[in-house]
């Protein structure tokens, strides 16, 4: 299970979100709603561990995530708003690099058929490839990303178009259907059924 308690963000002296709490259970999504600046990339790094929260706490399996450190990061894939990929490497190094920081199994085989099904050059260096294979080729990583539990995705839908975005909800909905959980922010609705909505004003 996943719980935030009473969480609160302040950035740059401006509250963002003050007393925020949920918990999600096994086979759960939550969809984090809100227009730009509402603070949904502040709540994603939050609970992936990458930014502590004014007040409150982000709890896996009733434990602190501050106190489970590695244990907690082996247990999550988080993908950003901003593609974390690498100009100066082709799009199956990259994935392949994502893999093994995130200790991963994979093969060649599994690399290349990752970022096919994404429509994504396996050999293209990142820098020639356009704002929308970029973000491609960062979710391709979820493709390799079955075992683990928990999801958390920043604003994955921004930049694809009709069939990615189809393939993205597909792949969200297998991975909740494997008994898994998965939170994701986006200012509009995919069109993903979502076990909860959390609208940050």
């Amino acid at each position: 299970m996943l719980e935030a308690a009473g969480l609160e963000c302040v950035r740059q002296q401006r509250v963002l979100f003050a007393g925020l709490g949920f918990a999600l259970r096994n086979g759960e999504s939550l969809r984090v709603a809100g227009p730009n600046g509402s603070g949904k990339t502040s709540l994603l790094r939050i609970l992936c561990g990458l930014l502590l929260p004014s007040a409150g706490e982000v709890r896996w399996k009733g434990a602190p995530i501050r106190s489970l450190r590695e244990d907690y990061s082996r247990q999550i894939v988080y993908l950003g708003h901003a593609p974390a990929v690498k100009d100066e490497l082709t799009a199956g190094e990259n994935l392949e690099i994502a893999c093994r920081l995130a200790g991963l199994p994979f093969t060649g085989d599994s690399i290349a058929e990752a970022l096919a099904r994404f429509q994504v050059p396996q050999f293209s260096f990142i820098k020639k490839l356009s704002q929308g294979q970029r973000r491609r080729a960062a979710l391709a990583r979820l493709c390799l990303s079955e075992s683990a539990p928990l999801w958390l995705l920043d604003e994955p839908f921004t930049a694809l178009d009709a069939a990615g975005i189809e393939l993205l909800k597909g792949l969200i909905a297998g991975h909740l259907g494997r008994g898994a959980m998965v939170v994701y922010s986006t200012h509009q609705d995919p069109g993903l059924a979502a076990t909860q909505v959390l609208e940050l004003a």
